[in-house]
């Protein structure tokens, strides 16, 4: 049974009322969560008011910095453990579940040594003035985790917030809480004053809903859909609560006839298959100049053709997807790609050892995939790749920016000039040229435009959207 963690404690929810947590490798129970509601949102909140308060704005920033660094230290050290839970609460294979335990240690060891570089400015002003700016934290920020990556997408946004000087309350997805209660547990074996982190499980409609609307929140942090992003909004409006919104992508990998193949080919498989293509980032679209679609399409799903799925402990290529309604999701855009007449150029092979109970899609290959159908224009969040030719740069652009999203791309050319132009001309928060990801990048801004949403996390960048200008002028003659 696994509980709510509450001023460094663990607590079970005031409902009384719990929730299975399914492997994604089986589809079978194995453990329990809470179902809290907003009682036990409030509860939080207050424990993470009163740490603010009394405790955790009293700290400095060097202080700060060292718990953050005793953190990462304390999650390498039981990186194996986090793995081992995110493995198999979300069917994360052996390799990506290590990736993300050594990531979120990163984003922690990145966030300690920037708690005391979060410098203000002095500014030329009038004749006997003095005038100055601080950065403050905002108080006590929200934080709604999603179901992909919760190891990496807690780093970055609680260790962001927890560095510029906030507490947290955060709510994780349903499917992926257990590695994150046990995150909180060693943030308070490594001293954290209690109320500094809180988590509490839940359903989204009861409470991350109660979280958006907490009078106690002064920030909220949401990585998820953009139906869901719309919501968070729309109740955070009421008390004009700011937002940092990350809603997800339609990411291009732009292919020109000049680009290194080789060197391009392993990095598309890998953008759409990781994680199974749970990735909000992921390069679900692949645009190939025309002289060289029929020859990359080949390559492609060859590659493809090679790729096995199976249990998350058999670390194969991709896992399980999360859930049977996100299993179903990804069916539906298949089915209508089918029916539409798509052709599927390729698809990996699930293996014969995987349970017939787990939530498998064998990676797709589309090919000739019309702009404006709905599998390259939504997100599908499944390992399907849709390609499609373009004629000359101004098409790239036209194709890669044709839909809502804006989130990452990445350019494949051995024309120095072109990738410049490119990289403006694509709108898009991150552009890639001759790579994709740049290996996590911890220390990358990372957002979008249009409907991946706004603001920034990772990197420094991050810290300015957890804190609130304050300017000073001091007249002294």
């Amino acid at each position: 049974m696994q509980y709510n963690f509450i001023d460094n404690a663990s607590v079970p929810s005031l409902s009384g009322h719990t929730l299975p947590v399914l492997d994604p490798s089986d589809g079978q129970p194995f453990d329990e969560l809470q179902r809290s509601d907003a009682r036990d949102i409030d509860r939080a909140v207050r424990s993470a008011r009163a740490c603010y308060d009394e405790r955790w704005s009293r700290l400095s920033a060097a202080e700060r910095g060292r718990l953050l660094m005793a953190l990462s230290r304390k999650v390498a050290d039981h990186a194996d453990e986090l793995a081992l839970l995110e493995q198999r609460d979300c069917g994360k294979p052996t390799r990506q579940a290590r990736a993300d335990a050594a990531a979120l240690a990163r984003y922690f060891e990145f966030y300690a040594g920037a708690c005391d570089k979060l410098h203000g400015e002095t500014l030329p002003y009038q004749n006997g003035y003095s005038v100055f700016t601080w950065r403050e934290p905002h108080g006590v920020t929200g934080h709604v985790i999603p179901w992909n990556y919760p190891m990496q997408i807690f780093g970055r946004s609680v260790g962001g917030a927890l560095a510029a000087g906030n507490c947290c309350v955060v709510k994780p997805a349903e499917d992926a809480c257990l590695s994150l209660l046990r995150v909180a547990q060693l943030a308070a074996e490594v001293g954290f004053p209690p109320g500094t982190i809180n988590l509490v499980t839940g359903y989204g409609h009861e409470v991350g809903d109660a979280l958006a609307r907490h009078p106690g929140i002064d920030h909220i942090s949401f990585t998820g859909s953009p139906r869901v992003g719309t919501l968070i909004q729309q109740v955070a409006a009421e008390r004009h609560c700011p937002v940092t919104l990350e809603l997800g992508g339609k990411s291009p990998q732009i292919i020109f006839a000049d680009a290194d193949l080789d060197a391009a080919l392993p990095v598309v498989i890998n953008a759409i298959v990781q994680n199974a293509g749970q990735t909000c980032s992921a390069g679900s679209r692949v645009l190939i100049q025309q002289s060289i679609y029929d020859q990359m399409l080949d390559r492609l799903g060859a590659a493809f053709e090679a790729l096995r799925v199976g249990p998350a402990s058999m670390d194969l290529d991709v896992g399980p997807l999360i859930r049977q309604s996100q299993q179903q999701r990804v069916w539906d855009f298949l089915s209508d790609a089918q029916n539409d007449g798509i052709a599927t150029v390729a698809q990996g092979q699930i293996v014969d050892e995987a349970p017939e109970a787990g939530f498998y899609q064998a990676p797709v290959l589309l090919a000739d995939v019309p702009v404006a159908h709905r599998v390259a224009q939504e997100e599908v969040f499944g390992p399907v790749l849709s390609a499609m030719p373009f004629r000359d740069e101004d098409h790239a652009v036209e194709l890669a920016n044709a839909t809502r999203f804006g989130l990452v791309a990445g350019v494949w050319t051995r024309d120095g000039a072109r990738q410049f132009r490119m990289a403006r001309r694509v709108r898009s928060g991150q552009v890639f040229v001759n790579n994709y990801g740049a290996g996590g990048g911890v220390e990358l801004p990372f957002g979008g435009y249009k409907s991946s949403g706004y603001g920034r996390e990772k990197g420094f960048e991050a810290l300015y959207g957890f804190t609130v200008l304050k300017t000073v002028a001091v007249q002294h003659g």
